[in-house]
């Protein structure tokens, strides 16, 4: 993967498309200070080891969820290099049977698509249609990485700030649970 070896302060100079922008809109009008690294394509939490490195956090883990009538939805927020079990979110959040979302359901609900999963699609999210979960270890950690719902850049935010400005802003009530760094049967 091409990264810049960069890290930038603040949005970029030039405008990105509508829902990148969006998110530095949202942080900008928070006061919420940031980081930024701008690379290729991050699919998934291994494309994002380089990236991590120059942004000098983790990147979070953002799985949309939802139960088996899909008619529930859920985005999980957990630490990138955490194993992930369905069963052991299920029983903590009295859920049956998640799976993961649609990238239509995804689309519909984050304005983002596979790969770009992040908390800040939650401003999107107007009707509180997706549950906020959040895994605790998250809370330990100083800085909290995450794509601005485009998984081109990534971003390095305060923990403090996003839970005490961003997710208010976006009126979405976290439910935290204890998920296992070890998981049998993985």
């Amino acid at each position: 993967m091409q990264i810049t070896e960069t890290l930038f302060t603040g949005r970029p100079a030039e405008v990105r498309n509508g829902r990148e922008d969006r998110c530095y809109d949202l942080l900008d009008s928070l006061g919420v200070d940031y980081y930024r690294v701008d690379h290729e394509h991050a699919d998934t939490i291994q494309d994002c080891e380089l990236v991590e490195g120059i942004l000098g956090c983790k990147i979070c883990k953002n799985l949309f969820l939802t139960n088996r009538q899909q008619t529930d939805f859920y985005l999980l927020l957990m630490p990138g290099e955490k194993p992930f079990k369905t069963k052991l979110l299920s029983r903590q959040i009295g859920t049956a049977r998640l799976s993961f979302g649609t990238p239509e359901q995804m689309e519909h609900y984050l304005d983002t698509h596979p790969g770009s999963a992040s908390v800040l699609g939650l401003q999107n999210d107007r009707e509180n249609a997706v549950r906020l979960i959040v895994d605790r270890d998250l809370l330990k950690e100083e800085s909290f990485g995450c794509h601005p719902c485009q998984n081109t850049s990534s971003l390095r935010l305060k923990t403090k700030d996003v839970f005490e400005k961003l997710i208010p802003a976006m009126h979405h009530e976290p439910t935290f649970v204890d998920l296992p760094w070890e998981v049998e049967g993985l």
